[in-house]
């Protein structure tokens, strides 16, 4: 059948619409093909990099240092393959989410779902197990590399215990051999060396100079500033005669480790500059590393023991020791870095030149002993003296310490033991020079953290001359310091140790890193990098937000006039709302997942409803007082015994400050379940009461005008409600008046009732009006029943003359003034 062009072109058009639209369904959900492809490639090159460093780590089985290296690179390429790995889970995520909305596939006898939808879910499917494969690669890859991780470890365990356990074969009658093949090398050294000079001279001259410059400029830099900057922290006072204890330790600190710095600071910089400028060629750059190595343990420990032992200034020795063995002492301990800074200089020159390995051994042999035989000498000194001034030897326990390692090192290297003589002859020289500088810094951290240290040193003098601190303040300061002190000791002092005790610097790095980033217990893990930056995040939103309560206080509702108690609620609210907000995005700063804390707080939601039940309605009743206001800081209540002004409302408790200037905390919960009176709740207008008594006989009507005179004129008393005298009552010795003015600040009724009593005292005198002094006399238990009737019976006939003769007096019916109350109304006769 002939069919038109445009029919043909019709359905092709068609047919390609069609595979489109089937196509699109699986290609909508990403690019999902891109992602396979390109983790793959990822995984593949981490196959790859595991290979290569398999290889690596058999070609360099015996070499420590490089061992620690190539394990620092397998953690890094352990993290690498986790992190391919995860790059799959939104991926699978959005797949099981698409697939789990198709539904199962229809089962038999039931009616065909959509072609487009079976195509899809076969998609998905199919991309989801490429997705499966590449995770179970990633992951036999990450099991290789943990695998070889142990390798290197248990490798490195190995040489280690081989070279401590290994025992040399040492022919003693060889040793006149041995001495002549070592002068022999020192020859041949001395001629690589001098061939060295003679090029350098001829062609590096400039170099070395330039590079000699700069390294002796900036050793000068750390010794002058450092000297200027800490002055008398480091030298020592020879005028001073008995120096404090903190000052002598600070000086031997500091004195110690400046100098120790600026010597090392020449050293790295003279092998910096020479190996810029290609002076250095690779024997002899070894060597070189290898002399200034020696040449700065051997200034250091002869440092230290100057300053811990000062043989030339005793005031300033840390040890009670006696001149001349503090002398010896220092001999001995700089002798005894000198034959273990020989031993490693020659051990790394042999090994350099390629050297028979008997040279290696005897030398060493030679250095341990001595090392062994100098500790020994060490313990025989007699360095302190008794009461009666005769020598008295070490403590105890410490000479036989000192005998037993001396000894226990000289037998070691006899014996053959060379690699464990070398090991525990070191540890004496350089660990123990360590710790003894660690040890000096935290007793100087120690003694600068003691009350009243910190204003006795050099700096703390200093800056109470500049800036006047106050004694609390130097304290703070110097417990400042003493952290900081006994941080950087930490921080510079172990890391040495560990390099002592056959650790590498990768080993280091990796546990430094590890406990930075990731620190696991159980299934929770953290990191102090995460933490403190929780820390700097939450300090910034605190501090932030309480500088936007303050702006927003005094710049804001000051100037609106706003209500104190208004300002003060708002406050509070905002000051709450900020800290825990700064609170949440510290917490997620410091890399804590809330999910895990919403898990704890609903397993403790059963302790919180029993246990801190009372704390929780004093949270409600707080936020109830802030909302409602009832009262607001600074008015005046009185709750219970309490009467007081309310001087601050928080979400637990409200501070309430009576007027004996005592602090009374209050729950909430209490102000809200019980009566609560405020006396300047809607405004400070209220009324005081004075009560006065006059004496029976006297001129009440003038008592009576004084009284109301008194109190009209008294410049913080209302004239509107005017003030009103009350005649009280017919007491048993005297009239009982009331006088009830009212002011326009409550808070001023102690001075309005001052100030009115005492003018009341001078109008009385002045008129002549008596105020009885003498109370009525109640019969006492010991009084008998007649006695107490005769005198009840006289003191009414007393009364009732009292009132005959003031019926007399005033005739006249007069109209009582009203009391602003309602308490006296209509006509009495008085």
């Amino acid at each position: 059948m002939n069919t038109n062009p445009l029919q043909k072109l019709a359905a092709l058009l068609i047919a390609l619409l069609m595979a489109a639209v089937l196509v699109v369904p699986s290609s909508a959900e990403g690019p999902v093909p891109e992602i396979v492809a390109t983790q793959q490639t990822v995984i593949q090159d981490l196959g790859r990099k595991a290979d290569e460093l398999e290889k690596r780590i058999e070609a360099n089985a015996n070499d420590d240092a490089r061992l620690a290296d190539l394990r620092l690179e397998l953690d890094a390429l352990n993290k690498d393959i986790l992190k391919a790995g995860v790059a799959f889970r939104p991926r699978l995520s959005e797949i099981n989410a698409r697939l789990e909305s198709l539904g199962s596939p229809p089962a038999e006898g039931q009616p065909p779902e959509a072609e487009m939808v079976t195509t899809e879910r076969q998609a998905l499917l199919s991309e989801k197990s490429q997705i499966n494969v590449l995770i179970g690669d990633a992951e036999a890859t990450s099991l290789r590399v943990n695998r070889l991780m142990e390798e290197v470890s248990q490798m490195r365990r190995d040489l280690f215990a081989n070279t401590l356990s290994k025992r040399y074969e040492i022919d003693y009658a060889l040793l006149g051999e041995v001495a002549e093949d070592f002068s022999d090398e020192l020859s041949r050294l001395y001629m690589t060396v001098s061939s060295w000079l003679k090029f350098v001279v001829q062609y590096k001259l400039s170099s070395v100079l330039t590079a000699a410059f700069f390294a002796l400029a900036g050793a000068l830099v750390l010794r002058i500033g450092g000297g200027r900057l800490f002055g008398r922290l480091i030298y020592a006072d020879p005028t001073d005669p008995d120096p404090p204890y903190i000052s002598r330790l600070s000086v031997a600190f500091w004195s110690t480790f400046l100098r120790s710095a600026a010597i090392a600071v020449f050293f790295l910089s003279t092998w910096f500059f020479f190996d810029y400028f290609d002076v250095l060629r690779g024997d002899i750059g070894a060597m070189l590393r290898s002399l200034f190595i020696v040449l700065a343990l051997v200034l250091f420990v002869n440092r230290l023991s100057h300053a811990v032992l000062s043989p030339k200034l005793p005031n300033w020795r840390l040890l009670e020791i006696e001149p001349r063995p503090a002398r010896l002492l220092v001999w001995l301990i700089t002798a005894m870095s000198i034959a273990t800074g020989a031993d490693y200089l020659f051990s790394e020159i042999f090994r350099i030149r390629g050297a028979a390995l008997a040279l290696t051994v005897g030398e060493s042999l030679l250095a341990t002993v001595i090392v062994g035989i100098l500790l020994i000498l060490i313990a025989t000194v007699k360095p302190f003296a008794d009461a009666e001034g005769r020598p008295k030897a070490w403590p105890v326990l410490l000479r036989i310490a000192f005998y037993i390692v001396g000894a226990a090192t000289v037998l070691a290297a006899l014996l053959g033991y060379i690699g464990m003589a070398k090991f525990v002859s070191q540890q004496i020289v350089v660990t123990g020079a360590i710790l003894a500088m660690m040890y000096i810094g935290v007793l100087s951290g120690r003694a600068l953290s003691e009350e009243g240290a910190f204003a006795g040193t050099a700096l703390g003098r200093r800056l109470g001359e500049r800036w006047r601190i106050e004694e609390a303040t130097f304290d703070q300061l110097g417990l400042a310091s003493s952290i900081l002190i006994n941080i950087f000791v930490l921080f510079v002092g172990l890391p040495l140790i560990l390099l002592q005790w056959g650790f590498q610097w990768g080993d280091i790095r990796s546990w430094a890193y590890s406990i930075a980033t990731e620190i696991r217990i159980g299934t929770v893990s953290f990191s102090l990098i995460g933490i403190f930056t929780g820390i700097l995040v939450f300090a910034i939103g605190f501090f932030a937000t309480r500088w936007f309560q303050s702006w927003l206080d005094d710049s804001v509702m000051t100037r609106g006039r706003v209500d104190a108690g208004v300002r003060n609620s708002i406050r509070t609210a905002v000051g709450y709302a900020g800290v825990a907000l700064a609170g949440l995005i510290g917490i997620s700063a410091a890399g804590i997942d809330l999910s895990n804390l919403a898990l704890i707080a609903g397993a403790l939601s059963l302790g919180i409803g029993f246990g801190l039940q009372n704390v929780v309605s004093n949270f409600v009743s707080g936020l109830i007082l802030l909302a409602e206001r009832p009262f607001k800081v600074g008015d005046w209540v009185v709750a219970g015994t309490t009467s007081g002004t309310v001087k601050k409302i928080s979400v637990r408790a409200t501070e309430i400050e009576t007027f004996q200037r005592q602090t009374v905390i209050l729950p909430n919960s209490e102000l809200i379940n019980a009566a609560v009176g405020n006396w300047t709740h809607r405004n400070k207008l209220g009324r005081v009461e004075i009560k006065v008594n006059v004496a029976y006989g006297s001129d009440v009507h003038k008592a009576h005008e004084i009284m109301a005179a008194v109190a009209k004129a008294h410049p913080l008393v209302l004239k509107n409600p005017e003030p009103f005298v009350l005649f009280a009552n017919f007491g048993p010795a005297a009239l009982e008046f009331e006088i009830r003015v009212f002011l326009s600040d409550i808070l001023n009724g102690m001075r309005a009732q001052n100030d009115i009593r005492f003018a009341l005292l001078d109008a009385f005198a002045e008129a002549g009006i008596e105020i009885p002094s003498t109370p009525r006399m109640m019969p006492t238990k010991e009084e008998d029943e007649e006695a107490a009737q005769e005198k009840a019976h006289a003191e009414e006939q007393m009364i009732v003359a009292a009132r005959d003769k003031a019926a007399k007096a005033r005739p006249k019916r007069r109209r009582s003034r009203i009391d602003p109350d309602g308490d006296a109304g209509g006509d009495d006769e008085t």
